[in-house]
């Protein structure tokens, strides 16, 4: 399956870990939703928000060389409109109804926007590292130049 950066696919919950969330997009196709992406507002346990078997809107964020697919289910159900983003706190995957007065009460509070801030950041770093990593990988392994 060619997956597109920015998409939103459907899936289905296939594992819980401390950290995140795996969502099976199709049948070999496996992605992870940190802990940092399943909601807006702060998830110290993951299963207060999904369960196993669940079925999930997951936004691509990222797909890496080795084929790690990063998944966000926070993005993939936030409105361009600020005024309707959901707290989160109701499961993640299922779908708003408009109808709810809830979701009109929420707006995105300063720690919140710190947090997202600082997710965006500690991503960015990570992919860094990471090919700063394989620079230095590839030189080690290359031959050296004095014998």
């Amino acid at each position: 399956m060619q997956l597109d950066v920015g998409k939103i696919y459907e899936g289905k919950v296939t594992g819980i870990t401390k950290f995140g969330a795996f969502v099976e997009l199709e049948p070999g196709t496996t992605g992870m939703v940190h802990i940092s992406e399943v909601a807006n507002t702060f998830v110290s346990e993951i299963k207060d928000h999904l369960a196993e078997g669940q079925s999930v809107k997951v936004k691509v964020l990222s797909v890496s060389e080795e084929g790690k697919i990063s998944l966000s289910i926070k993005k993939a159900s936030e409105n361009p409109n600020p005024k309707n983003k959901r707290s989160g706190g109701n499961g993640g995957g299922k779908r708003p109804d408009n109808k709810q007065p809830q979701a009109e009460k929420v707006p995105q509070t300063p720690e919140a926007a710190f947090e997202d801030m600082l997710n965006k950041f500690k991503q960015s770093s990570d992919e860094r590292m990471g090919d700063l990593k394989k620079v230095i990988d590839n030189k080690r392994r290359s031959p050296s130049r004095r014998k």
